[in-house]
């Protein structure tokens, strides 16, 4: 299942830059507490090993997606110790290392992104305070995954992730294309709390190794190219 010659020419992808900085800081506004638990302590056993590592650039997120309901069901808490990533498991702790500054903290893998291409995580703005990515707006770091309620190698529910499209027809289109090409093939659009356009493409028995080539051999006019896992 790939989307080879699909129709749509590549284009350089336009990296956003990272969020504004407020002149004042919001004041902490927890989530609604029958909905979420991004609150709980993060306890990790001192002597813990890395199962996983990687290093990359790091960003944060906000406003417009604080209380708004994360990849994993939960209300986004922008002032808990969460994270986002596109392929660890939901649930996964991980201890972030910003590598200029020396400082690092715990954090959660509860939602999915950044959906930018060049960046490994998405940081809560507590633990981008923490980490000192808030300021910068981005920084290399080192992730260092301590636990996951899931094998990272094996098994997950894997789709692919193409956008952002500014308009909801150019959406509609690549959607139209897929389902005409791949009748058996989930897809779907959905917009973004920033009003951007997604498109999502379930793969067939959730094989991962499908979902990376479809992910590899997929060119959008648009937008870019993400291999997402959903659980």
């Amino acid at each position: 299942m790939l989307l080879n010659g699909c129709g749509h020419k590549p284009t350089q992808a336009q990296v956003p830059p990272p969020p504004s900085l407020p002149q004042n800081p919001p004041t902490a506004t927890p989530p609604p507490e029958t909905t979420t638990t991004e609150d709980e302590k993060i306890n990790i056993p001192a002597d813990a090993k890395p199962i996983f590592e990687e290093t990359g650039m790091a960003s944060w997120y906000g406003a417009p997606y604080h209380n708004r309901r994360g990849s994993n069901g939960e209300i986004y808490n922008m002032h808990a110790m969460t994270a986002a990533h596109l392929t660890l498991p939901l649930g996964s702790v991980a201890r972030i290392t910003n590598l200029k500054t020396g400082s690092s903290a715990v954090v959660r893998i509860t939602d999915r992104g950044p959906f930018v291409p060049g960046r490994i995580i998405d940081l809560s703005l507590a633990a981008a305070k923490a980490v000192d990515v808030y300021l910068p707006g981005t920084a290399r770091v080192r992730l260092e995954v301590l636990q996951s309620p899931l094998p990272l190698d094996t098994g997950g529910r894997w789709a692919v992730q193409i956008g952002s499209f500014t308009g909801q027809k150019a959406a509609e289109e690549l959607v139209e294309h897929l389902q005409r090409r791949y009748q058996t093939a989930k897809v779907i659009k959905f917009v973004s709390p920033v009003g951007a356009w997604w498109v999502r493409v379930r793969v067939t028995d959730d094989d991962r190794q499908r979902a990376t080539a479809l992910a590899h051999e997929t060119e959008t006019a648009e937008g870019s190219v993400f291999l997402v896992r959903l659980d």
